[in-house]
């Protein structure tokens, strides 16, 4: 925190950060909700459910009108050309998790896209079976990671490590995920975290994590579901072997966005790496010769990974949202996340005992989310700052999580919600 936040906690001085910050233009490009009374909602719930980009409309009206006036023809013919309409994210998303073009494709969700990684980077064989992740994992990972094992013939309940923060403390040290790859190298396969975990909000340090993965054979990957558009990700530099993640969250593309995947350029150049085909995996080149039977040549880099053609009607609202990431940039979102995030941290600080932050306090350990704990009925805190146009998440039995994200969020937003969390009702 700088000196000019920590001064006197004012609506005035909140509204006067608001206003010497010129990222805060970006909010007026968002659709917010308004409260029954007209007046927008405080939204903090982006780590769940991004707002929409205002321009969305407009792209999928234009879509829905090439389709109706060209019909197949839009595929060459359309504004925005059907065929080839994947390629217009190899940039911006690989801005967006720090990757070369190459090393990334959007398609599918997220889970599905883990599987079908997974295929190519859990390749359990004699002794070397296990996977080590971390807990709380959401569930659809555990799900994923233990299904992925029983398919190979293995045991979830022994080859499925998920290591636990240590008693009394809420987030997993390092030094713990460190010391089990150490010890279970010999018999380690696969090592996946999450960017930021969805509960508690806490970052890992990837490239310590990888090298340390790679040191004894395993392969590293990511869930980066609550990190791509929130931390100013390296995913090409820190040595990550795979990634994946949702688009609906802080990337903005709506519910049950299309999703992303970041395949190492050293792996995209391994056409014999095994893997699941389909069409649009296929080299370019010979895609649609089907006038014979094909042998599958995968294309290089990610999209060797894709599977069908895009969905232009789910994509559109990403074309929107990555081109605001691109506008913002991630480095400058990224600032303006910590002060934010800093800001949050230091009006609760204020509260004292009231609440409990289960956060890591060091912004290299946390990204845009803080995850509380408040003392007495959480739940009718939770329903107290709704009524107060509030609106977080909360995941039972205790924790409210708070997303300030930086594309939309205020500091006056955040002046508000602590207002209220201190017990002195709305303003």
């Amino acid at each position: 925190m700088s000196d000019d936040q920590l001064a006197p906690a004012t609506l005035e001085h909140a509204r006067a950060l608001d206003a010497a910050d010129p990222l805060s233009r970006f909010r007026e490009r968002f659709a917010i909700p308004p409260r029954p009374g007209g007046d927008p909602v405080r939204y903090f719930c982006g780590n769940s459910l991004g707002l929409m980009p205002r321009g969305v409309p407009e792209l999928l009206a234009e879509e829905c009108e090439d389709w109706a006036r060209l019909a197949v023809n839009g595929h060459y013919g359309a504004r925005r050309p059907w065929f080839d309409y994947h390629t217009r994210f190899r940039d911006r998303g690989a801005r967006l998790v720090g990757a070369l073009p190459s090393e990334v494709c959007y398609q599918s969700t997220l889970t599905v896209n883990l599987h079908l990684l997974m295929v190519s980077f859990y390749r359990p064989e004699g002794s070397r079976r296990k996977i080590i992740g971390d807990t709380p994992a959401f569930p659809s990972d555990t799900y994923a990671l233990a299904s992925q094992i029983a398919f190979h013939g293995g045991d979830p309940e022994n080859d499925l490590i998920q290591l636990r923060p240590r008693e009394g403390e809420h987030d997993l040290r390092e030094e713990d995920l460190l010391r089990a790859i150490d010890e279970h190298g010999d018999e380690l396969a696969l090592v996946l975290v999450s960017g930021v975990n969805y509960y508690t909000g806490q970052a890992f340090d990837l490239r310590t994590l990888a090298r340390a993965a790679h040191d004894r054979g395993a392969c590293f990957g990511v869930d980066a579901a609550h990190a791509a558009g929130n931390l100013a990700l390296q995913l090409h530099d820190d040595d990550v072997d795979f990634a994946a993640w949702c688009s609906y969250k802080y990337g903005n593309a709506g519910p049950g966005a299309i999703a992303g995947s970041f395949v190492h350029e050293r792996h995209g150049r391994r056409p014999e790496l095994p893997r699941f085909a389909g069409w649009w995996g296929n080299d370019p080149a010979t895609r649609f010769q089907m006038n014979e039977v094909q042998r599958f040549e995968p294309a290089e880099g990610a999209d060797g990974w894709q599977l069908s053609n895009p969905p232009i009607l789910s994509m559109a609202p990403l074309d929107a949202s990555l081109a605001i990431f691109d506008e913002a940039t991630m480095p400058a979102l990224r600032e303006r996340s910590v002060r934010l995030t800093g800001y949050l941290q230091e009006r609760l600080d204020r509260l004292g005992d009231r609440v409990e932050v289960i956060t890591p306090r060091d912004p290299e350990r946390r990204g845009a989310q803080l995850s509380i704990r408040v003392k007495g009925d959480t739940r009718a805190v939770r329903d107290q700052l709704e009524e107060a146009g509030c609106v977080c998440d909360f995941r039972p039995p205790d924790v409210i999580r708070v997303a300030p994200t930086p594309l939309y969020n205020t500091f006056e937003d955040i002046h508000e919600l602590t207002r209220v969390l201190g017990g002195e009702g709305a303003a």
